[in-house]
């Protein structure tokens, strides 16, 4: 036996348990990897609380990124060999022991990177690329980023800027210092928060790229900026209202993944993490993910 995070009923963090489970192993063509650390999203609440897939079937795993080490290998692998250290992604389950994936779903861990962070990359970086490419921004754009010190919207902004584009975030004052050493014009939340908007950008917008959904994207209406140059992961009900885009995570290669760990390891992508949590308090790390504050990302460690 094994051990991994399940929930047998939806709901929020208390459905979660660290419980034993059947141990997994590599079939044909498949690479087991022992976990070290294990990347939380938003997605996995959204999952668990019910609804939001269809035909999700309980019990369920929970958790699509981790890294670790690669401990046994199934018939056919030569990619990869017991030993290696890796980070890759699951369809979900990863929040486990022991996870099989496809060596396609892998690449090797730069030795410059802790797990922790190794295990926060992939999915946010991805998002994140897939939104700001959906805009093809460039030097004459003006672009919007809502929650800019969230998980997804720190590298949001990084691509962004790196188009050339100049970039406002909406944060929380205590992220702004941060912010602007990434090179983004931080505005705070709150009332005024459309006159603070203009102000930090008197010609206007020319793009939104929304992590929040809700009143950020009424907000990027009243800003005037066109509905379709307004991209978001986070409401897909007011994008389809508003004729919005919602060009979001997909398309994952362990290609792109590599190059978003090498970036990190360079410094020119920077993916903090926020804390992490033993895999044992994964209901409590929950709830705080569930807060939607905080800077950056949230993992779960496994000893």
């Amino acid at each position: 036996m094994s051990k991994a995070v399940r929930y047998s009923e939806y709901g929020g963090p208390e459905v979660l348990q660290w419980v034993e489970v059947e141990e997994p192993h590599a079939a044909e063509g498949h690479v087991r990897v022992a976990v070290r650390a294990a990347g939380m999203n938003p997605f996995d609440s959204k999952v668990r609380r019910g609804g939001y897939i269809p035909g999700h079937t309980l019990p369920a795993g929970q958790g699509a990124e981790f890294a670790g080490v690669v401990d046994e290998i199934g018939e056919g692998v030569t990619d990869f060999a017991v030993g290696d250290e890796v980070l890759g992604w699951a369809n979900t389950g990863a929040q486990a022991e022991f996870v099989v994936v496809p060596p396609s779903n892998l690449t090797r861990k730069p030795a410059e990177l802790d797990w922790a962070t190794a295990s926060a990359i992939g999915l946010v970086s991805n998002t994140a690329k897939r939104a700001v490419d959906s805009l093809e921004l460039g030097p004459s754009d003006t672009v919007l980023v809502t929650a800019a010190a969230g998980g997804v919207g720190i590298p949001t902004v990084q691509f962004a800027r790196a188009t050339g584009a100049t970039v406002v975030g909406t944060a929380s004052e205590s992220n702004h210092e941060f912010l602007e050493s990434l090179g983004v014009i931080p505005v705070a939340y709150g009332d005024g928060e459309v006159e603070r908007l203009r102000a930090a950008a008197p010609s206007g917008y020319t793009a939104v790229l929304d992590n929040k959904g809700g009143d950020a994207l009424l907000t990027a209406l009243e800003l005037e900026v066109a509905p379709a140059r307004i991209n978001t992961i986070a409401d897909r009900a007011t994008a389809a209202e508003h004729g919005l885009t919602t060009v979001g995570g997909g398309g994952k290669t362990a290609q792109e993944l590599a190059e978003f760990a090498r970036q990190v390891v360079a410094g020119e992508l920077v993916i903090p993490v926020r804390k992490s949590y033993p895999v044992t308090e994964v209901a409590e790390a929950y709830r705080d993910l569930d807060t939607g504050h905080g800077r950056g990302k949230l993992v779960l460690t496994f000893d």
